[in-house]
């Protein structure tokens, strides 16, 4: 551990930028589609079982490497595994980064202008029929999606140049907060309609005659990626944890928040759609298509449809800057750039990539490599190909090769109270459940399972 690194100021910081890394589009608009389309209920508790043996085993994981180096990502695994092939997960890890926050902030900017169309009440006026033709036309226009990717990308610089405590920390300190308070105003507001009870038995009472294996390897996939696990995020936030931070009791937490931000999108949609007649197996248009035309149809439409897309906007931005930090980290170390320059490099990288993805449904939707859009190959590639790859790495490693006291002592430093058998556990799922999962995923992402 770095003694002059700078490091998160308090345990509030820490768990607000750990839970906003992970909280994302993942939990607000990927969560129930996946569950809408394999079942609810059964699907909910799958998830939370690889959650448990999955997602917390790789977040310690990821913890243990992070903290005890005090690196960024490449010179984490150059310090715990010098000349050695294990530091090409470092390259997986900023790669994927580069790419995710790309598209990723694509999808972001759509948030944003549909925050301020609703703000105007677009939804009171427009038919289902017709919000799907203005999704189409706005998202195939060659100026507003790429006006409004740059827009978010420079929220992103404003926060990220201003550093760890006064810009990360800070900001999710305020995020954060804010992004709870929204899911419980809709929560209370979704409990509320006639079809309240439907949604909630569709999501909560399990039919186990609907599990396949196929439900079981989404499940295990919502689990895994939910978390951001293989990228390097968590790996660079948690080499700016003080050394009295509880690892597992940390892990725990995350996991646990996270999760219920997920579960929280799914009592806010399942009633709405239930109410309104739509089909929970809406899949990604649910979002951008189905909630607007159910906005358009509840009291106070303009302001729940406003706070809806604002919800996935602070969503979306929580994610987008611990992306972006593990490039910021990684040029300011390897490369001793400042601050501001290394966080001008790396927004910059993603303004000119996430302006081609923006196009891809536009003016270069006739560009196709592998006979994907710019947009869809470089999201393929980063949650079906380097991430499955990343975590499986990051596993084994921690698992089989990282020096058992290194893991021991920086899962029961910081009073985190931890047995030998926690050790154990721990260990035990990142050397043989962990691999195997993700392992799964991975085939499953390429269509092979």
């Amino acid at each position: 551990m770095k003694d002059n690194r700078t490091q998160f100021a308090t345990r509030l910081g820490v768990i607000a930028t750990t839970v906003g890394s992970a909280v994302g589009l993942g939990n607000i608009w990927r969560f129930p589609y996946e569950a809408g389309v394999h079942g609810g209920g059964a699907f909910l508790i799958i998830d939370l079982f690889f959650i448990f043996i999955i997602g917390v085993p790789v977040v310690c994981a990821e913890f243990i490497i992070g903290r005890h180096t005090g690196s960024n990502i490449r010179g984490a695994f150059r310090a715990l595994a010098p000349g050695k092939p294990w530091g090409l997960v470092s390259y997986i890890g900023l790669a994927a980064s580069v790419l995710i926050l790309s598209f990723y902030s694509v999808v972001a900017g759509w948030t944003m202008h549909y925050t301020v169309k609703s703000a105007g009440g677009f939804t009171a006026r427009m038919t289902a029929d017709a919000l799907h033709a203005q999704f189409d036309t706005f998202a195939s226009s060659d100026v507003l999606p790429v006006v409004w990717t740059l827009v978010f990308l420079a929220v992103n610089y404003f926060i990220l140049s201003r550093g760890v405590r006064k810009g990360i920390e800070r900001m999710s300190n305020i995020l954060m907060p804010m992004l709870f308070v929204i899911l419980l105003l809709f929560t209370v507001n979704s409990l509320t309609m006639p079809g309240a009870a439907e949604g909630m038995r569709f999501l909560f009472m399990p039919d186990f005659s609907a599990i396949t294996p196929s439900v079981v390897l989404g499940a295990m996939g919502q689990a895994f990626f939910s978390l951001s696990l293989g990228l390097g995020c968590l790996i660079t936030y948690s080499s700016y944890f003080k050394r009295d931070t509880p690892l597992l009791r940390t892990s725990l937490i995350t996991a646990g928040l996270d999760t219920l931000v997920a579960i929280l999108a799914g009592i806010i949609i399942f009633p709405a759609v239930f109410t309104f007649g739509q089909e929970p197996a809406a899949g990604p248009k649910l979002v951008f298509e189905v909630l607007p035309s159910i906005f358009a149809n509840m009291s106070g439409g303009a302001v729940w449809s406003t706070l809806f897309f604002l919800l996935l906007f602070l969503a979306s931005l929580t994610s987008t800057i611990s992306m972006a930090e593990i490039t910021i980290a990684y040029f300011e170390e390897e490369f001793g750039m400042s601050r501001k320059t290394a966080t001008a490099l790396s927004i910059g990288i993603a303004m000119t990539l996430g302006m081609l993805c923006a196009l891809s449904f536009g003016a270069l939707d006739g560009i196709k490599i592998f006979g994907m859009t710019l947009f869809d190959l470089f999201d393929y590639t980063s949650s079906n190909i380097l991430l499955p790859v990343g975590g499986m790495i990051i596993s084994v490693f921690v698992g089989w090769v990282l020096d058992r006291s290194v893991v021991k002592g920086e899962l029961t430093a910081g009073g985190g109270r931890i047995t030998a058998m926690g050790v154990r556990c721990v260990v035990f799922c990142l050397r043989w459940l962990a691999p195997v999962c993700i392992g799964l995923v991975f085939l499953y992402g390429l269509g092979v399972v």
